[in-house]
């Protein structure tokens, strides 16, 4: 997973130029069915009953996971095949923080759920 332009922008500017950075409050994470690179120009999942879901980290060392399982709602139509997921600071639009590719992607039909189990989306700095 890597940050986006935004992210990386801020933390320059906040660590080397004094810049103050707050955190988002709330974090969301996002599905696409293509990358949406550091910009977020994939595309992300929409329609049928999709909506970002909240997700809530916890860092030790240069890692940050999920702590708690998230989950999407039923889908109502095809999603098409989830391939990529990003954070966003917003519910809907928003600012992109960091995005990556799925270990496996997998196709949600109508009636499918998508999970995420705790502990199993991973952010890493090196």
């Amino acid at each position: 997973m890597s940050f986006s332009n935004y992210l990386e922008n801020k933390v320059l500017g906040h660590v080397f130029g004094g810049a103050a950075y707050t955190a988002p409050a709330t974090l969301y994470v996002g599905l696409f069915t293509s990358d949406p690179g550091e910009t977020g120009s994939g595309t992300e999942v929409s329609g049928g009953s999709y909506a970002r879901q909240t997700i809530t980290f916890t860092v030790t060392g240069s890692q940050a996971s999920s702590s708690a399982a998230v989950e999407f709602p039923t889908a109502t139509a095809s999603w098409g095949t989830i391939t990529y997921a990003a954070v966003y600071d917003a519910v809907s639009g928003g600012n992109l923080l960091a995005s990556g590719a799925l270990t496996t992607s997998k196709t949600i039909d109508n009636g499918d759920v998508f999970r995420i189990p705790s502990g199993d989306f991973d952010i890493d700095l090196d």
